[in-house]
């Protein structure tokens, strides 16, 4: 008998396909990695979910974004005093109102000269977002 020949695609590759598969998505994970995109997992509501996911390819959701975490987390490193009175912490980021009650609950250890202009416009910045205008030492 005589044989037929095999119908569909050549195969190009000796890999199987889920290896195939599973290379190029580790391809695809390395070139994110490599151009600092991360992949944060976050439990929504299933409405705020899609709205999410609708938005999020825009420039002016992006902008919103970068606006509300620059209100909201601050970065250790940019603040030298409160990088000091957070020695302890091993992550990079905390949430403003946690700074502010930082400086409150150790102001004794603050050396006010050694305080920027721009910390202490910081501090000044808190103190009236979450304090009420009044720094408690």
């Amino acid at each position: 008998m005589a044989k037929h020949p095999k119908l569909g695609r050549p195969r190009m590759s000796a890999l199987t396909r889920t290896e195939q598969l599973r290379d190029a998505k580790r391809a695809q994970r390395r070139r994110e990695r490599d151009s600092g995109v991360v992949v944060v997992e976050m439990r929504l509501p299933e409405n705020d979910a899609r709205r999410l996911r609708t938005a999020v390819d825009t420039t002016e959701f992006r902008d919103a974004l970068g606006k509300l975490l620059d209100e909201t987390v601050l970065d250790l490193d940019a603040w030298p005093v409160l990088r000091e009175l957070a020695w302890s912490r091993k992550n990079r980021w905390i949430l403003a109102e946690e700074a502010l009650a930082l400086y409150e609950r150790n102001w004794r250890f603050v050396e006010p000269e050694r305080l920027s202009k721009t910390e202490a416009a910081l501090i000044d910045q808190l103190k009236n977002r979450y304090g009420g205008g009044v720094l408690n030492v």
